[in-house]
């Protein structure tokens, strides 16, 4: 094999596996709502969606400020230093398990999405920096089906670790008293302190082994050519003469919410219309099998027989039919309503992204950080959610999807055109 062919390989094979990660860390919430909603004995639902909330909030509070560090210590570094922040983040687990302590796995949360905030600013770029620029969509189409992939496992994983049992836990809890609901109730806690132990010493030796590795480095602003060449904006003095970006974070925002609101509550959801927990707790995964379905054909057919602005209006059409049957039908039938929101979210943002930095010029790299800026949605939608299922029931809740996809359609449709000569 050439030596440049091998290096090709090897940095692929180093992303894919990060990807893996990405989505394995970023799924698993689906899970880890409803266990701590039992082992923390939460009252309601918006504090069990506060899961969400202290993960999501940190690609906001973090996106800045990463690149800050991507342009200091170069994207290898910035690799292994974001996945340094999410073993830390891991280890906060086990004080927080032992203690049972809700704002501890909260904080715990919030690191390790500080860490993949750092881990994907410095990925997602690279992975269309290490090739030629016009093979740029296969390979993040390949990450993207790692992601998808690992998200799957991770809620099979741990939700047989985690919820294994756990709805005749729930059903002893009501006739025992305070000294036995304690002493199960840290068993339970228990169940994550030998995963998440594993989990950070992983990402410890994977964060020096790439600090050892071949893995090149790239320059970062040959690293934004490819965003950069989506047009060119001689003419505008601000990024602010480009109403179709703020369009765009906000159909971003949109899009991510009711993205995680459709994979992390559909657990929740199932246990609250009578589905016991250990039926639900694969639910998460029905919904990635659908996106993982939806990105395959997207993969096939954009931009070859369909348009990326298309296929965000088919989509956010989708999402609205799919939102109306959940809220009309019942059981099972509902359930899958939910999952399939998986498949109408599958293909918004590969379109949503590309169609807000598009003649952007130079402004490129600013707009694509209000865009990663705009992954809060998945922090604040949730709760949301969670406040209208207490206040209504949670079929109803799903009524704010409807806005949001409406939005989506609008934006696909007329608001990606808006400032554009």
């Amino acid at each position: 094999m050439p030596q440049k062919k091998k290096s090709f390989v090897i940095s692929m094979t180093i992303i894919g596996i990060l990807f893996f990660i990405i989505g394995f860390a970023t799924w698993v919430n689906g899970t880890l709502i409803p266990y701590l909603q039992i082992a923390c004995q939460l009252e309601t639902e918006t504090q069990a969606y506060l899961v969400a909330t202290a993960f999501y909030i940190a690609y906001t509070l973090m996106a800045l400020p990463s690149s800050y560090v991507l342009d200091k210590v170069g994207y290898k570094l910035g690799m292994s230093m974001g996945l340094i922040v999410m073993a830390i983040g891991s280890i906060i687990f086990v004080p927080a398990a032992m203690i049972r302590s809700y704002s501890f796995f909260l904080f715990g949360l919030f690191i390790i999405g500080s860490g993949l905030a750092l881990l994907q600013t410095a990925v997602n770029p690279y992975v269309s920096a290490i090739g030629s620029p016009q093979s740029a969509a296969t390979r993040i189409s390949i990450m993207g089906i790692s992601n998808k992939v690992a998200g799957i496992l991770a809620g099979l994983i741990f939700g047989y670790i985690a919820l294994s049992d756990v709805d005749a836990l729930e059903t002893s809890l009501v006739t025992m008293d305070a000294t036995e609901k304690t002493i199960a109730l840290d068993e339970l806690a228990s169940r994550v302190i030998i995963p998440y132990s594993i989990i950070a010493v992983v990402l410890a030796i994977l964060a020096f082994a790439i600090g050892l590795s071949s893995l090149p480095e790239i320059d970062g602003e040959k690293s934004d050519e490819v965003t950069i060449k989506t047009g060119v904006a001689n003419s505008r003095e601000s990024i602010f003469e480009f109403p179709h970006l703020f369009l765009g974070v906000l159909a971003l925002f949109l899009y991510v919410g009711a993205e995680v609101i459709a994979g992390d509550t559909i657990i929740s959801y199932g246990k609250s219309i009578g589905i016991s927990l250990s039926v639900a707790r694969y639910f998460t995964q029905l919904t990635l099998v659908c996106m993982l379905i939806g990105y395959i054909v997207g993969i096939f057919t954009i931009p070859k027989f369909i348009s990326q602005a298309k296929a965000l209006t088919i989509c956010a059409l989708l999402g609205m039919l799919f939102t109306i049957g959940a809220i009309l039908t019942n059981g099972f039938v509902s359930v899958a309503f939910i999952a399939l929101l998986g498949l109408a979210n599958s293909l918004m943002w590969p379109a949503i992204f590309p169609l807000s930095i598009f003649n952007l010029g130079k402004y490129a790299p600013k707009g694509s950080a209000l865009l990663i800026m705009a992954i809060s949605g998945g922090a604040i939608l949730p709760l949301i959610y969670g406040r209208l299922a207490h206040v209504w029931d949670g079929r109803s809740a799903y009524l704010m999807l409807l806005p949001c996809y409406a939005y989506i359609c609008y934006f696909a449709i007329r608001g990606h055109k808006i400032g554009l000569k």
